[in-house]
């Protein structure tokens, strides 16, 4: 249940506990003056650790190995991969997308790091404005999402970008399932296009049991979790604690003109 901002008649600061903030208003909150924070890097860590962890489920054949460990099967795979020299391609380069280079820089690969800003980083080996997305997506063995939802960006991963990219790639959506076009995805897999995909968020949540994606083989699904961690609540409360000084601060100061 949603109350409305509009009943709020002396607001003056919103602490949001989510990273995203195109779930709110903020043409009102703007207009009115109200100081918005969001949770910043207080997820960045354990959504990054479970980026690489998908990736690595994907290319080490991991699904396979559970299935065939619940079966007792004993049987080797021939077709594991390293991720040693692979092109990935980290689409939004913010806190998220900083975390993920940190830690799939030490497989040494190849990082290619892609925003509307120019990013300068020491992780990146090249560095792509949005617009040059098609010539990013040729290239990456391995695509990772970690953009903002807006009205630019949803279906950002649409038909037309699929088809250029690379043939078996790996995609990973740790951003907002509105980033991608679902039907067209759903087509691609259907077609063989990737070697795996990994998806956090959904179109719709939660996924209905009736969705196609749970019963492919070269998807790994979870529940909207991978910000989960024990340490997010002691991060929660210092960026709370500490944008509620900063903003205490700022508010008597003007007051006081």
């Amino acid at each position: 249940m949603y109350n409305d901002i509009r009943k709020f008649k002396s607001l003056k600061f919103i602490q949001l506990t989510s990273v995203g903030v195109d779930r709110i208003p903020v043409d009102y909150i703007r207009k009115k003056g109200i100081k918005l924070f969001n949770a910043q890097d207080a997820y960045s860590v354990p959504m990054a650790e479970w980026v690489v962890l998908k990736i690595l489920e994907i290319y080490k054949c991991s699904k396979r190995f559970y299935k065939n460990q619940a079966d007792k099967i004993w049987e080797k795979q021939r077709d594991l991969l390293e991720l040693t020299d692979k092109t990935v391609a980290i689409i939004g380069f913010g806190n998220v997308g900083n975390e993920v280079a940190k830690r799939i820089k030490a497989f040494n690969t190849k990082i290619i790091g892609v925003d509307i800003r120019k990013i300068r980083s020491e992780l990146l080996d090249e560095f792509y404005f949005v617009s040059d997305i098609d010539e990013v997506l040729r290239k990456s063995d391995i695509v990772i999402l970690t953009l903002p939802l807006t009205d630019r960006t949803k279906h950002f991963i649409n038909k037309d970008r699929i088809s250029n990219m690379k043939n078996k790639c790996v995609l990973v959506n740790v951003s907002r399932g509105e980033i991608i076009d679902e039907e067209a995805l759903l087509d691609a897999i259907r077609n063989d296009r990737f070697l795996g995909v990994a998806l956090d968020v959904f179109e719709q949540e939660p996924l209905s049991k009736e969705n196609p994606l749970w019963d492919m083989e070269r998807v790994i699904i979870t529940p909207h979790n991978s910000f989960i961690s024990d340490k997010i609540y002691d991060r929660l409360f210092k960026i709370i604690y500490n944008n509620l000084q900063e903003f205490i601060v700022k508010d008597r100061c003007i007051s006081n003109e």
